[in-house]
């Protein structure tokens, strides 16, 4: 793997640890982070010299363009989940950042495999803080309500969570999801 690869690697690590620290912290990934790193993606994009490719492929570099579509990628696979009230804003910004370092076609994989990691997270939470019952409960009530909100040709909005309920600091498994893809891309470009 190019030297230019690897810093980017490693430039992109730093700001999702970052990101997982104020989010650990806070609950919330500040907004300067997020645009920062996605300015830094894109001059990264723009000034890689043909060949020298960021995480890309055999082509060399991905270019602004795929750096682009790769923010606009990120940030609609993301976005849904915002919706539906199971992600923050943050979140959804944090993967479109994401995106703009990988590019379209790594970031499907890093979406992947963070939403992987999210549900592990996420059950791992459930089980220790002793909440299973009611989470079963609010799913099976959730699946119910969007199968009747279907069948009459209307889908019932979700409430917002309940103030006592526990909040993923999802930066950590988007953390681990983009890691785990560039440590598969290191492993492509050993071989």
């Amino acid at each position: 793997m190019p030297v230019q690869a690897l810093l980017s690697a490693g430039a992109l690590i730093v700001l999702l640890l970052a990101a997982t620290v104020m989010d650990m912290r806070t609950r919330r990934i500040p907004n300067a982070l997020v645009v920062s790193g996605m300015v830094i993606a894109l001059v990264a994009q723009a000034v890689a010299p043909a060949g020298e490719g960021l995480f890309a492929s055999p082509w060399g570099s991905i270019g602004v363009v795929q750096s682009l579509l790769g923010l606009a990628a990120g940030l609609a696979l993301f976005m849904p989940l915002h919706l539906f009230r199971a992600l923050g804003a943050g979140d959804v910004k944090l993967m479109g950042m994401v995106g703009a370092w990988l590019g379209a076609p790594l970031l499907i994989g890093a979406a992947a495999l963070t939403l992987l990691a999210g549900g592990v997270m996420a059950l791992l939470v459930m089980l220790f803080s002793r909440t299973s019952r009611q989470v079963l409960a609010n799913v099976r009530f959730m699946l119910t309500t969007a199968l009747i909100g279907a069948q009459s040709g209307r889908l019932a909005g979700l409430d917002a969570p309940a103030p006592g309920s526990v909040r993923l600091p999802y930066a950590v498994a988007i953390l681990v999801g983009t890691v785990a893809q560039l440590a598969w891309q290191l492993a492509q470009a050993s071989h």
